[in-house]
């Protein structure tokens, strides 16, 4: 998706159409008994002139009186069960205006639903949304200038119908905050108006992007020179198949063809879509290249398909139930254990031999469960939405991964109660593998679940001769759990935690302290932790990760308290845990984040799932925080009404 420039971009209330639609439809969130969330305010403003642009403007109309029912249903029998106070304890004075806000306009939803069937009518939702602030699609034209209106009028005509706004020539300058750093207003460019008439400004809690997508060519950026681009480094270079002088087949370039240039060993890449040339811009045109396109992929078997012709049924039945065989084999994911760490930390043991032989130490994994397997309670399936995990460790040869999930919102919560022998979705492994240096002095800094994410690196730092300290982070000391992972991988370990039981040195070059990681370290330099077997001022490289708050405070650091003991020279990165949804790199946009140049003041947004370790100085910590807190009315009360649901059930023993 396309990032405008937009002053305050990407502030709390600020996604990507995509983002918006994805969530709407993957997690399931528009069903009534849905337990994962997605939460929207009116008024909301939808920028762009698309036909993505149309959709989200009448989906967001759609959904907004299903959220808000929900959340008043769920939010009524909490109160009957626990009292009001106990309730609404949960939130801060935030999301207290905005469940308050939820809870009226559901009431008078149902009020309007309740009339509408006394009355033998429909009910008139319209009225009520334009009275809250309704959808508005803003455009930088006129309408008729609109792709949407010049590729299906009709589909406009009808978004008009639903109740929308299309205010024309419009382009959005900036996000006006309130007082707690969310999207209030939009500022926007009246285009072709002079004087004081050439802004505007509309309210608005929501805003959805649908600026139109680039190419993703992001298999080009992980692997330079595997794939030809176009002459405008923007699109894959179209190619078509044919037989070569030796009869063999291989790819030339041909602007009409389906194949990129890979050609290893007789294997092509074809491609569709947004991601061909002449097939970009909406969703007609790419069914138009499946179509167009799948014919050149049936040429290229042409020898294949006349020799399995002229074999008997029985050997073809035979090579098609090998190939199912091998599919369900490798790409079917079931749990083989679900082991209970601490009593918020859980530990689920995936059968997945393709996506555990291709894990590199850093990565992580999308997990979810399937409905139609998942465990219900009163009658409400616990469907997850996908989260992303990190693998803690894989066993290549018997295909077994690992992933440990911190119990937190509701999807975390479920992990535990997924069963021995159920079927999951394991996407991955994802994101970019962290760099691993060779004979350098390593600091990992690891915070609550980040140390789950540092057994790894750990391991292949130490395996490629570098020196590691870690400093591994708790808030109670029964938070530790595989503890003999960090001490095998490591050559010093500080184990810092804040209250509880202090954690016991296993190793006599080992410390424990009282107290967050940065007065660790700070500690360890003065030597309060005994010996410091890797000095701070000899450190060349720190890897933080944890909670945003965590190494939004070790970024701090290195230019405060521990800027006179570290080398200038070193490298600070942290695995940065924006929200993510799709995790299939750049394609959603849940998981931009915004930097700035620490230098220049330049703000760039990239997308995390992409590459995860991202340098400490041009991360905005503040931004991730606000992003991290998108959905918190709805996370809580949903976690609230998760705990109601299994009350009178038992805990699943792990």
């Amino acid at each position: 998706p396309t990032v405008i420039d937009l002053k305050n971009n990407l502030i709390r209330g600020i996604r990507k159409a995509s983002d918006f639609l994805m969530a709407l439809q993957l997690t399931g969130a528009f069903k009534r008994d849905a337990l994962p969330n997605l939460q929207a305010r009116l008024p909301a403003v939808v920028i762009g002139g698309g036909l993505t642009g149309v959709d989200t403007a009448t989906e967001l109309m759609a959904y907004y009186p299903i959220q808000v029912e929900k959340s008043l249903e769920r939010y009524e029998a909490l109160v009957k069960a626990h009292g009001t106070a106990a309730v609404r304890a949960q939130y801060d004075a935030e999301e207290l205006e905005q469940l308050d806000e939820f809870c009226a306009h559901g009431a008078a939803i149902r009020a309007e639903r309740e009339a509408a069937a006394r009355e033998g009518r429909l009910p008139a939702f319209v009225p009520l949304l334009r009275q809250w602030g309704g959808v508005t699609l803003a455009y930088r034209k006129r309408m008729v200038d609109s792709p949407a209106y010049r590729l299906n009028h009709e589909e406009v005509v009808k978004a008009l119908e639903e109740g929308i706004t299309f205010a024309e020539n419009l382009n959005p300058l900036e996000a006006l905050q309130d007082g707690y750093g969310a999207v209030s207003a939009l500022v926007f460019a009246r285009e072709g108006a002079d004087g004081d008439a050439a802004t505007l400004t509309l309210p608005a809690r929501t805003v959805l992007v649908a600026a139109g997508t680039a190419p993703n060519v992001i298999s080009e950026k992980e692997a330079p020179g595997t794939f030809q681009l176009d002459s405008r480094k923007k699109f894959f270079q179209s190619h078509r198949a044919e037989k070569g002088p030796d009869g063999r087949l291989t790819v030339v370039p041909d602007a009409k063809g389906f194949f990129t240039s890979y050609n290893r060993d007789g294997r092509f890449v074809s491609y569709y879509g947004d991601n061909h040339p002449r097939y970009a811009g909406n969703v007609v045109k790419a069914m138009a290249s499946a179509k167009d396109g799948f014919p050149k992929v049936v040429q290229v078997f042409a020898d294949d398909l006349k020799a399995l012709d002229a074999e008997a049924q029985p050997a073809r039945d035979r090579q098609w139930a090998s190939l199912l065989s091998t599919l369900d084999r490798e790409f079917n994911a079931v749990v083989e254990d679900v082991i209970r760490l601490t009593p918020t930390i859980v530990e689920v043991i995936v059968r997945a031999p393709a996506a555990a032989r291709h894990f590199e130490p850093g990565q992580f994994y999308r997990l979810q469960n399937y409905e139609a397997v998942a465990r219900s309670s009163n009658g409400i399936p616990l469907l997850m939405e996908g989260i992303a995990l990190t693998g803690a460790w894989v066993d290549k040869s018997q295909g077994l991964l690992s992933l440990i999930a911190l119990e937190l919102g509701v999807s975390s919560r479920l992990v535990a109660y997924l069963k021995k022998g159920e079927p999951v979705v394991v996407m991955g492994p994802t994101g970019a593998p962290t760099e691993i240096p060779t004979d350098e002095n390593v600091l990992l800094l690891g915070g609550g679940l980040g140390n789950a994410v540092l057994f790894s690196i750990a391991k292949a730092m130490r395996n490629n001769g570098n020196r590691v300290l870690y400093i591994a982070g708790y808030k109670k000391g029964e938070d530790l759990f595989k503890r003999e992972e960090i001490e095998d991988a490591t050559d010093q370990v500080i184990w810092s935690t804040d209250t509880g039981a202090e954690i016991a040195p296993g190793r006599p070059q080992d410390a424990h302290f009282r107290g967050n990681i940065v007065q660790a370290m700070l500690a360890y330099h003065a030597g309060e932790c005994g010996t410091p077997l890797i000095p701070l001022e000899s450190i060349d490289r720190i890897i933080a990760i944890g909670s945003d708050r965590m190494m939004a405070a070790v970024k701090a650091a290195r230019h405060g308290a521990l800027a006179p003991y570290l080398k200038k020279s070193h490298v600070g990165i942290g695995s940065i845990n924006s929200p993510m949804q799709c995790m299939m790199k750049e394609v959603c946009a849940q998981c931009l984040q915004k930097h700035v140049d620490p230098v220049t003041g330049k703000e760039t947004f990239i997308f995390s799932c992409f590459n995860q370790d991202q340098e400490l100085d041009h991360v905005d910590f503040p931004n991730l925080a606000a992003r991290l807190r998108q959905n918190t009315v709805q996370e809580k009360l949903s976690v609230q009404w998760l705990e109601e649901l299994l009350r009178r059930e038992p805990h699943p023993h792990v």
